[in-house]
């Protein structure tokens, strides 16, 4: 015999000593279990005890045998009463049956669904009542009307209380569900009574906003979230209680993150609000994408704009360049004359670099991230600038914190720096003083650089407007694209930057997304597609000195047989390949099957390149570049 055969005849014995017939009907109304007490009370055939038997049958047969007394449409009535059990509402009646006697009906519905219902007979028991009306002369009738009555909201009152109890067993289970999804909520989600006292929170606010309470309720806003998170909330906090929800993104000073807060009046039954709901969310990656986003656009718009001008200027300084070329070679051409030929030739050779520069800053720019170790960059950088500093500036470095590569474009970052450093050796001029280069991670969301000097500082104009295109404090030797060009590169980064001056002079912040390189990817087998054989062969000694096995393909025919070979974790391949068939579409018909890298020498705008469905790497790339995508692609 089984263990659950065990059980079930185990259980069969318990029911069958319970003193009253109980039967269990699931939720379709189906027989599950019945005791002997049940078969015997209402002398069923055994054809309506076994488990399965629809609830129906058993009415149908009670009906027929005058159960209910008598009636007029058979079919009608066990119609009826079968709506009523699918009802499922719990219930407790007397009523006397057809053989005289009398029994108390008592059901109540089941958490999962179905009915377990008690028949107890209660024939003596009313015969004691009627005898003690009959015996009691001294007894009021209205005593023992109250009695009776009262033995019967005994009763009843049983029944609530079981299926109160059920209720709150019920009502705990489903508190138990709702404070389990919340904390699986990758987000803080909380509420706040009308003295903005938190009376519920999941265990995420540390979470969405580091340092901040893990257990705020019995709390107020101010102390949970602290005094300058709070000042930027509190309007909206007011908003809500007036009845009108609202969302705010500010950024969280103590973390630097960005944090985006919903906040919705709660209602109570009378339409008034006494509370107010809070879901926070970290959106600082989505800021940053958006960020860089905009500052794509912008710099799209400025492109179209001065490619045109930079144009017809460009033939202008042309023509002025060769007119003053010629004016100059004339012969007996008088001293001055030939110093303003000079000063004009100067001032359209410095037309030209700057049209170079507004190039530079308005033209299109694709953001190369690598692995790189920061602090190794910074010695790089400073020991390349102290020449160009010069004797008086004494040039200091700090790196803390960054130990680990993290991803960023190096040239971006190499030049953004060396324009600051220059822009402070210009500050402080001749004579001279200290430039500090300092890098700090802030939590795990940002790389903080700061380049700070001992010059006189920013202006409260420089301050204000040092971030515009064609803004300098250098007179006519400053073309003003300097800084612009920083704001210009760490935006596009998804980063921030930041003016003021400090006690002893100058500071220049940049925050940049703090995306920690992978470790080295596992070796494994790779699929390269690419039909340049000198490509292909360089390609594959990259890949080999990453540490990985290559197998080559030269067309997308080739690469879809070999694809089916076992072990290959990622595909490798360009975008133009011989035949009908793309790279794109071979990327289509691998994935999800497969990772697929795309790699090409089209533009980024380029339609074909455009609809890729997965990470596409710019030729021509580094092992470096071609490490980091290879790692995403594989996360």
């Amino acid at each position: 015999m089984t263990a659950e055969d065990t059980h079930a005849r185990l259980m069969e014995a318990g029911l069958n000593m319970i003193g009253q017939a109980l039967s269990i009907y699931d939720s379709e109304l189906r027989l599950a279990v019945c005791n002997r007490q049940f078969a015997l009370m209402f002398d069923l055939p055994e054809a309506l005890t076994r488990p399965g038997t629809p609830f129906e049958d058993t009415i149908r047969f009670l009906v027929t045998r005058g159960e209910y007394g008598p009636v007029t449409d058979l079919e009608e009535a066990v119609r009826l009463r079968v709506a009523q059990a699918r009802t499922f509402a719990p219930h407790y009646m007397e009523r006397a049956r057809a053989n005289g006697r009398t029994i108390a009906v008592e059901g109540a519905p089941l958490a999962q669904g179905g009915w377990v219902t008690v028949y107890t007979d209660i024939t003596e028991i009313k015969r004691q009542e009627g005898l003690l009306r009959a015996r009691s002369q001294e007894l009021s009738v209205q005593v023992l009307d109250h009695a009776e009555r009262l033995a019967a909201a005994n009763r009843e009152l049983g029944a609530t209380n079981a299926a109160l109890a059920e209720t709150q067993r019920e009502l705990t289970a489903i508190e138990a569900r709702t404070r389990q999804v919340t904390e699986m909520m990758p987000a803080h989600i909380a509420h706040v009574d009308r003295g903005l006292i938190y009376t519920f929170s999941n265990r995420k606010l540390p979470t969405v906003m580091p340092g901040a309470v893990l257990d705020p309720v019995g709390r107020h806003a101010s102390e949970t979230l602290g005094a300058d998170t709070f000042a930027r909330l509190e309007p909206g906090f007011l908003q809500a209680l007036a009845g009108e929800a609202n969302v705010r993104e500010i950024t969280h000073t103590p973390s630097g993150r960005r944090v985006r807060v919903a906040l919705t009046p709660d209602r109570d039954a009378a339409g008034e609000v006494a509370g107010v709901y809070i879901l926070s969310t970290d959106v600082t990656h989505e800021a940053q994408a958006r960020a860089a986003l905009a500052q794509s656009a912008k710099r799209e718009l400025a492109g179209h704009l001065t490619s045109g001008l930079a144009h017809d200027f460009a033939n202008l300084l042309t023509v002025i360049l060769g007119l003053q070329g010629r004016l100059a070679r004339l012969p007996d051409l008088p001293p001055a004359a030939a110093e303003i030929a000079r000063g004009t030739l100067a001032a359209a050779r410095r037309g030209g670099t700057l049209l170079d520069r507004i190039a530079a800053i308005s033209g299109r720019r694709v953001l190369r991230p690598e692995a790189v170790e920061l602090r190794p960059l910074v010695e790089d950088i400073a020991a390349m600038a102290r020449p160009t500093l010069g004797d008086a500036i004494r040039l200091e470095t700090f790196v803390g914190g960054l130990d680990r590569p993290v991803l960023v474009d190096p040239g971006q970052l190499q030049d953004s720096l060396l324009n600051l450093l220059l822009n402070a050796r210009d500050a402080m001029g001749p004579r001279g003083g200290k430039i500090r280069v300092e890098l700090h991670p802030v939590r795990d969301t940002w790389v903080e650089i700061s380049v700070t000097d001992t010059g006189p500082g920013f202006s409260a104009e420089a301050l204000s407007r040092g971030l515009d295109p064609f803004f300098t404090t250098k007179g006519g030797e400053g073309s003003g694209l300097g800084l612009s060009m920083v704001y210009d590169q760490t935006k596009l980064a998804g980063g921030t930057v930041q003016l003021e001056n400090t006690e002893e002079g100058a500071c220049v912040t940049l925050r940049l997304p703090l995306r920690p390189a992978g470790a080295p990817a596992a070796p494994m087998l790779v699929l390269l597609v690419e039909d340049n054989d000198d490509i292909r062969a360089n390609v594959r000694e990259m890949l080999r000195g990453l540490g990985h096995t290559v197998i080559e393909a030269a067309s997308v025919a080739e690469a879809e047989a070999l694809s089916a070979l076992p072990d290959i974790g990622l595909v490798l391949s360009d975008i133009q390949l011989p035949g009908e068939a793309t790279g794109v579409e071979l990327a289509q018909r691998l994935a999800p099957r497969l990772p697929v890298v795309l790699m090409t020498s089209l533009p980024p705008g380029d339609p074909l390149r455009a609809s890729a469905p997965c990470a596409v790497l710019q030729k021509p790339f580094s092992a470096r570049e071609l490490a980091a995508l290879i790692d995403g692609a594989r996360r």
